[in-house]
């Protein structure tokens, strides 16, 4: 039986990959080792892939997900320090709602954070979402609303006039720099 070959336009996959890799971990040399793990992986396995299962994009974040996991076995997550003001006011607004927004993920349980990384990282549906996790459409969307929810109360607590976060500012955590 011949298949799809899931890989045949990597490079969209790729960027996505490597986006959700780094908005969970942070851009750099080790999202890039994670990254070419998952397509090593990827490659070897790729006549393992079938279509009735789910999309490419799923496949390759359910092995993402668990290079991830691996990876982290030894290294924590983003740090939940929270966030100070600088004082001098030479960075601009958006940097600091920025890192005050990662910081705020980064309070998050692991399964929001997870659930946000999948969605503005990966920019995946929740539909997708659900096809990688195991769950409900509609169990997703609750769940993401629940978290950004969240996300809004502990931006909202901070000592000062912190941001608020919306789901564009969110996407804005995306480490590709795409807008």
């Amino acid at each position: 039986m011949l298949r799809r070959d899931p890989l045949r336009n990597p490079e969209p996959l790729l960027r996505r990959v490597y986006s959700y890799v780094a908005y969970r971990i942070g851009p750099g040399p080790d999202a890039e080792d994670v990254t070419s793990e998952t397509y090593a992986r990827a490659l070897r396995a790729r006549n393992t892939y079938d279509p009735s299962r789910g999309t490419p994009i799923a496949w390759l974040m359910g092995i993402a997900r668990r290079c991830l996991a691996e990876a982290m076995t030894d290294r924590p997550l983003l740090s939940a320090e929270p966030f100070d003001r600088p004082d001098s006011g030479d960075l601009e607004e958006r940097s600091i709602r920025r890192l005050a927004l990662a910081a705020a993920v980064a309070s998050l349980d692991e399964r929001e954070q997870e659930l946000i990384a999948l969605r503005y990282g990966a920019d995946l549906t929740a539909r997708r979402i659900g096809e990688i996790l195991g769950l409900r459409t509609n169990a997703v969307e609750v769940a993401l609303h629940r978290a950004l929810v969240r996300l809004r109360d502990v931006l909202g607590a901070g000592a000062g006039p912190e941001p608020t976060v919306t789901e564009p500012d969110v996407q804005g955590l995306r480490s590709d720099g795409s807008p």
